[in-house]
């Protein structure tokens, strides 16, 4: 999605100086198409988001996670 490129670079080269304002308006963008692809989709995004916390939560155990740079092939 070229939105989501836009956004990002808009940190390219710094994350503390950036346009907030093109940061919004991007940001909107990326919003907009993701709520019309969950619409398009029938997905409800507060359950496509608990699900892939959830598979994060499996893939990244806090207790071995935490702290820890390692992929998680190697936990």
């Amino acid at each position: 999605m070229i939105g989501a490129a836009e956004l990002l670079e808009c940190f390219q080269w710094s994350d503390t100086d950036f346009g907030l304002q093109h940061v919004k308006e991007e940001l909107a963008d990326v919003l907009v198409y993701s709520q019309n692809l969950l619409d398009k989709l029938e997905i409800a995004a507060a359950e496509n988001v608990n699900m892939k916390m959830d598979q994060n939560d499996a893939k990244y155990p806090v207790e071995s996670a935490k702290g820890n740079a390692k992929k998680y092939t190697e936990l």
